[in-house]
């Protein structure tokens, strides 16, 4: 019996320890595989990342190149919070913002999605040709303009700094772009609505709902652009904080400052241990000087940054308003486009209400002439009767209730007309 249940049954599975266990008695050694040996790390810590490519605009040289850069490092490099970068997301539609950080302008205009600072300017890579003419307008621009500044040095009126030059490109190109679907949209819309005031049907009428929805699409978003700008016309300090050159000057100032401050704090130290001095005295003198020479080095830098910060203002308010009287006009070419086409929809109610009073009378006409036909219906089925009368026995006696009838009809069907007349339901 046990040999039927051996030959019956599978054989017996050992648990993986005492396999492990086994084998380790019968092998000399055994040689253990770390535990991620042959996978990629480094390549999946790339993935995971989400990289993406940029494209750099160089603020010194004007060159541009094609970078890859992580979300974590863009905004250890920008100094931006992750909500600044999330606003440049392709994958996501956000109205149209232009934000003013520490570090770094945010722009989201249309086509233009980047990143502004001092240094360069930073875009995301796409094939889409509005962003393509960004960068080489901005690099002719800076070729040209090449010898107008050096490290925030102004040398001519009409000077801007990079970072102003760089958002001028983006307004210019958004309200560009915006001003040429407003020109389409012109240019499709006039002939349709005078198609449609000549001829009114279905399909003008499909189109005109469909253009429509297209201008007021559009309009939103003008508008947005509009009070974005004035939003920032609006601020002062807004516009101050939008001022990156002047920044980084002042932080490089402060710098060097206190370099040569140490240097000088250094100095006089070295000298207070050769010197026949005190040396209870001379720490006491060599602080007071330092107290007062980073005390006088301040009151200048923030005179000075007042002083620029209100130029500054100045310059970046008119570069604002050119552009703000630019995108007002787009705005008012589409309300002016709406107002006709509101003019338009007006002219075809009023023509649509026409006709319908015409069915409506034309309905109430056919209605009065049927009842009065009607009459006959009921002369006939009273005569039809089974029954006999003297009338049937005279020869022109058909004839006789005919007349009467229709004359009776005709009287009732007058009656009608007037009373319509009199109430004012049908103009006769």
């Amino acid at each position: 019996m046990a040999e039927v249940r051996e030959r019956l049954l599978p054989p017996r599975r050992f648990s993986s320890a005492a396999s492990i266990n086994q084998n380790a008695a019968h092998s000399p050694a055994i040689v253990r595989r770390p535990l991620f040996q042959g996978m990629d790390v480094l390549g999946l810590k790339k993935r995971g990342q989400g990289l993406r490519s940029w494209i750099r605009v160089d603020a010194a040289t004007g060159g541009s190149q094609v970078i890859e850069v992580d979300k974590f490092t863009m905004m250890r490099r920008c100094d931006l919070p992750a909500r600044d970068l999330r606003l440049l997301d392709p994958l996501f539609v956000y109205p149209s913002t232009i934000l003013g950080r520490e570090k770094a302008i945010v722009v989201n205009l249309e086509q233009i999605r980047c990143i502004i600072t001092a240094d360069e300017v930073l875009l995301l890579n796409s094939l889409d040709s509005y962003v393509l003419q960004y960068v080489n307008e901005l690099q002719r621009r800076l070729a040209a303009h090449s010898g107008d500044g050096l490290h925030g040095w102004s040398t001519s009126p009409d000077y801007l700094p990079f970072e102003f030059r760089a958002l001028e490109v983006a307004l210019e190109a958004a309200c560009t772009f915006l001003d040429t679907q407003a020109g389409e949209l012109e240019t499709e819309a006039y002939p349709l609505l005078d198609e449609l005031t000549s001829k009114i049907s279905t399909l003008n009428l499909e189109r005109v709902r469909r253009l429509k929805s297209r201008l007021v699409a559009l309009t939103r978003r003008v508008q947005k652009v509009r009070d974005e700008i004035e939003q920032l016309m609006d601020d002062d300090g807004d516009m101050a904080e939008m001022y990156l050159t002047e920044k980084k000057s002042r932080l490089e100032a402060s710098f060097f400052g206190d370099q040569s401050l140490l240097g000088y704090s250094s100095a006089g130290a070295g000298l207070s241990v050769s010197a026949p001095v005190s040396p209870v005295s001379s720490p006491t003198d060599s602080r007071k000087l330092e107290k007062a020479l980073s005390l006088s080095r301040s009151r200048h830098d923030s005179m000075r940054s007042s002083e620029s910060n209100k130029e500054n203002i100045e310059g970046l308010e008119m570069l604002l308003e050119a552009y703000f009287v630019v995108i007002d006009s787009t705005l008012n070419k589409l309300t002016s486009l709406k107002e006709y086409i509101d003019d338009t929809e007006d002219f075809i109610n009023i023509q649509l209400d026409n006709v319908r009073n015409q069915l409506i009378q034309f309905e109430l006409l056919l209605t009065t002439g049927t009842f009065v036909v009607a009459i006959f219906g009921v002369v006939a089925g009273v005569f039809g009767m089974n029954f006999a009368i003297p009338l049937f026995d005279d020869p022109i006696a058909f004839q006789w209730v005919l007349i009467v009838t229709g004359i009776c009809g005709i009287i009732i069907f007058c009656g009608f007309l007037w009373y319509f007349k009199y109430r004012r339901l049908m103009p006769l």
